[in-house]
């Protein structure tokens, strides 16, 4: 059965940077890449399909200039293009399904930064049974890697040491495919890990001027503890991975889009159930989308 990594494309210049990053994780991973495009059939005529064009005939030249920008950047891997007449959002989270890791672009057509409550990829991302990768349009090889020096060219980009991989963990909840899909993100790449925790100010530390004193040092040592435990076989499993611990007082959503500056990519969980109006990501995970500097992975969990 061939494995491959699935990257969704919808003619946006993020969903073409979406396949690109899939193409370079596909052949990090040794799998194929599967490039899918959904489109549904309208009565009447679609305003974003050029003149003298078919529904059918655009969806196929969308799905071809992606396919032939990948291969032409990556002519070893090996491509598989799928276009489907059904809804967007049942055909990404079946692709996801089936595939090791699917990969959206962070913003599609109706030119809006993020993700809105009904679009189709946070509908996704929702949804999703397996881990997605969202990546914003500036998502290209040379922002996974440390800045190049002078007289680096192109193609030796990939050659320089790869930016940090951030993990988010709720030391009270930890689960084990997150912190797998991390490591082993921080494997294939060869990159270091920096696991992260942040925890609220305890009741009553904030003052009259909205100042938060320190948490107390038995406080902190506690979360430290936990973090340390909860990774310690996750690093003797994975020892070639160089791991760093941070444990702070703080928001945990704001901290972690700080945290994405200058990584690249950040990890985060979404747990797998229904809320009263559906599934969704969690505060944290939603205000990651929206902010995040670098692509960011949802890695659902129980």
């Amino acid at each position: 059965m061939l494995r491959y990594v699935a990257a969704g494309i919808d003619g946006s210049p993020e969903s073409l940077a979406a396949a690109h990053w899939a193409a370079r994780e596909a052949a990090r991973r040794g799998t194929g890449l599967r490039l899918v495009h959904a489109w549904e059939w309208l009565p009447h005529s679609a305003p974003y399909v050029p003149a003298g064009m078919s529904q059918r005939q655009w969806a196929e030249e969308i799905l071809e200039r992606a396919s032939s920008s990948v291969r032409a950047a990556h002519p070893e891997l090996r491509v598989i293009d799928d276009l489907v007449v059904e809804p967007a959002c049942d055909v990404l989270c079946t692709a996801a399904g089936q595939a090791e890791l699917l990969v959206l672009g962070s913003r599609g057509l109706g030119g809006l930064a993020g993700f809105l409550l009904g679009s189709v990829s946070r509908r996704v991302v929702a949804r999703s049974p397996g881990p997605v990768v969202l990546v914003r349009a500036d998502g290209s090889c040379a922002n996974e890697h440390l800045p190049a020096l002078d007289g680096v060219s192109p193609d030796e980009i990939s050659a320089l040491p790869y930016r940090d991989i951030v993990l988010g963990i709720d030391v009270g909840r930890p689960c084990d495919e997150l912190i797998e899909f991390a490591f082993e993100t921080a494997l294939r790449c060869g990159a270091s890990l920096r696991a992260m925790h942040f925890f609220p100010a305890p009741p009553g530390q904030a003052r009259a001027d909205r100042l938060v004193a320190q948490p107390g040092p038995e406080l902190l040592a506690e979360k430290e503890h936990a973090l340390v435990a909860t990774l310690r076989p996750w690093c003797e499993k994975f020892p070639d991975v160089v791991v760093t611990e941070t444990v702070a007082e703080g928001r945990a959503a704001g901290e972690m889009v700080r945290a994405s500056t200058g990584a690249a990519l950040v990890v985060v969980g979404r747990r797998l159930r229904e809320g009263r109006f559906g599934a969704h990501v969690g505060s944290v995970a939603h205000a990651v989308l929206h902010h995040a500097r670098c692509p960011v992975a949802v890695v659902p969990h129980s």
